[in-house]
């Protein structure tokens, strides 16, 4: 099993970089949301979590650590998981999660929840445990932003 670990504020360049290409197609986030995450990444609200292979990141996991009211007390997002193709079906993603599960007992979170796009992210994380929320239904809004 590769070494899984968490990236610092300062490290942020690599794991980016991965999720940029992969998920975005290439195009850079804005230098104004690097430096937002940053600033989370320093005040423990999020967590970059990377899976290395040989000095090189093969899986990062991104982890965001939320209030919530109604319970009273935290809960843990995980916002983009990604594995790059050669690495996939070796147990990455796997170690990325074995790693939240981790975290969060660390912080005493017991309730995790993920999005997934598609049947093949749900099975594979409902072969480790996650459920689907009953009577949960996810809607989203777009706001136009006027350019600053």
């Amino acid at each position: 099993m590769t070494p899984v670990e968490v990236i610092p504020a300062k490290g942020l360049t690599e794991p980016l970089a991965l999720l940029e290409k992969f998920l975005r197609d290439g195009k850079p986030v804005s230098e104004q949301f690097v430096e937002r995450l940053r600033r989370a990444v320093e005040a423990g609200d999020v967590e970059i979590i990377a899976d290395l292979a040989e000095g090189r990141i093969v899986g990062v996991l991104v982890l965001a650590y939320r209030l919530n009211v109604s319970a009273s007390g935290h809960f843990a997002s995980i916002e983009d998981l990604y594995v790059r193709p050669e690495a996939r079906r070796q147990g990455v993603a796997s170690a990325l999660l074995e790693a939240v599960n981790e975290r969060c007992a660390a912080r005493g979170i017991s309730y995790v929840e993920v999005q997934v796009e598609d049947k093949e992210a749900e099975d594979f994380y409902a072969a480790l445990g996650y459920e689907p929320e009953e009577d949960v239904r996810v809607l989203s809004l777009s706001l136009a932003i006027p350019e600053t």
